[in-house]
This record gives structure tokens, sequence and C-alpha cells, in this order.
């Protein structure tokens, strides 16, 4: 994907395992997937509070805070998604490669886009949370109004979403309130750490 021949990678003489020792803990990415409206953000924001909280170093990636910076130069077209995810997938296995957990809460609509997350983080490094809200809870839901404007390119609604085959973990938002979903999520993290 490297459009220049002429980088060369430049070694460090810190390891992942130095990382791991100064903060006493391991680089995570989890990565939260679902339809806009599903509950990703919310729980997420209660996840790294719990992390930050119990003392571990954790970032969250929110989807829309991102695309006010780093992402502001992208749309919502199939390829524009695309490297939305490549950016972000980056990003968040240099935070874990870092130490850090980093908290992604996009909803990553393509499941290739999300290996491509997963194979970048590495083994044993990343989480996928589904956070499995069906169309019309989201759509009543709609806390950013989005589902009352007319949107092309509407993940849901006119463009697709591919749910995960095989997440680590389904949240399920309309049995469970967010703070029993961060629950959830904060648990199976640990068994990472």
């Amino acid at each position: 994907m490297n459009k220049n021949e002429n980088i060369v990678w430049h070694p460090n003489k810190v390891s992942r395992e130095d990382r791991k020792r100064v903060l006493g803990q391991k680089g995570l990415v989890v990565w939260f997937t679902g339809l806009s409206g599903s509950g990703k953000s919310t729980i997420a924001v209660e996840v790294e509070k719990k992390l930050i909280d119990s003392g571990r170093a954790a970032y969250l990636l929110d989807g829309d805070n991102i695309r006010h910076g780093i992402n502001s130069d992208l749309g919502f077209s199939d390829e524009d998604r695309n490297e939305n995810i490549r950016r972000i997938s980056e990003i968040a296995a240099l935070f874990q490669e870092a130490g850090m957990i980093a908290l992604v809460s996009f909803i990553s609509p393509f499941r290739a886009m999300r290996e491509f997350a997963r194979e970048r983080a590495g083994e044993g490094n990343f989480i996928e949370v589904y956070v499995s809200t069906d169309f019309e809870t989201c759509q009543k839901r709609d806390p950013k109004g989005l589902y009352q404007k007319n949107i092309t390119n509407f993940t849901g609604k006119d463009s697709v979403y591919e749910e995960p085959e095989k997440p680590e973990l389904i949240l399920d938002t309309v049995a469970y309130d967010p703070e029993e979903c961060a629950e959830k999520v904060y648990q199976e993290i640990i068994k990472y750490l």
C-alpha cells in the first residue's frame, strides 16, 4: 500500500514487553461495530471510564470525533468508508503497540475492513464487539437525528452493513442497558490483559 519505495522502517530499542512492563498491561484493540444509534459510543465511553478508574491506560477513538480531524477529508462512498477504517486501524494498532487499550467505536460496515483491523493489531490483540441492535430500534433511538434526514449511503438503510461472523462479544442493547454492556466488555478485556 506504500506508494514510496524509498521509505525504510526505522527500528527502535523499546519492545512491546518493555512497554508492558512499564504500563502493567498489554496493548489491545477493542473494536465496537454496529449501526448508527446501536449504542457503540455510549458503551465505549463507559468502558473507557471503567478502565481508567481501574488504573488501566485506555483511549477512545470515536468515529464521529475522528471525522472532525484526521478523516475530515472523507465522505461516505464505499472507497471513503474503507479508507476511514484503514486509517483508524493503523492508528489503533499504534496505540496497541504502545501498550494502550484502544477502544474503537466505528460503524465499520464491511467485514473485510474489520478483518484488516484485526490483522493489523495482531494475533491475540483484538476484540471485536458487535453491538447488535436492530435497524428499527436504532431508528427509534436516533440520538443524532440522522434517521430523520434523507441521507444517501446511510448504513443499514441504503448502504450495506455486514454483520460480524465471529465476534468475541455480542451485546444486545435492547435487553441490557449501557452500564451492563460496558461491564461485559470490561470483563472480556481483563481476560486479555
